[in-house]
C-alpha cells in the first residue's frame, strides 16, 4: 500500500511540475499562418522595442489579439500559437 501512494505522490509530483503553459508549438504554427500573417508579418516579434519579454505576456498579448480579430480560440489555441512564437522568435 505504502508503494502505492507513492507511486501516485510522485505521478502527481510530475503533473504539477510541468509547464503550466505547454501549447502544441505545431498547432501554433498552423493557426498563426491561417490568422496572423494577414494583419503583420514576422518583424513584429522581432523588433528592438518589442514589449513581450516572458511567456505570460506573451500569452496575454496573443489573446488580445485573439478577441481583437474575433478568431474564437480557445485556451490551448492561444497557448499552441505562445509556445510556436516562443519557440520560434522569443527563445522562452
Amino acid at each position: 500500500m505504502r508503494h502505492g501512494l507513492t507511486a501516485f505522490g510522485i505521478l502527481l509530483f510530475v503533473g504539477l511540475g510541468s509547464p503550466a503553459h505547454a501549447g502544441d508549438p505545431a498547432l501554433g504554427e498552423e493557426l498563426h499562418q491561417e490568422n496572423c500573417v494577414s494583419c503583420h508579418g514576422t518583424e513584429v516579434y522581432t523588433r528592438d522595442d518589442r514589449m513581450v519579454e516572458s511567456m505570460s505576456s506573451l500569452i496575454t498579448q496573443v489573446n488580445r489579439c485573439n478577441v481583437n480579430l474575433g478568431t474564437g480560440w480557445f485556451d490551448d489555441e492561444v497557448e499552441a500559437v505562445a509556445a510556436y512564437l516562443g519557440e520560434n522568435y522569443y527563445n522562452f
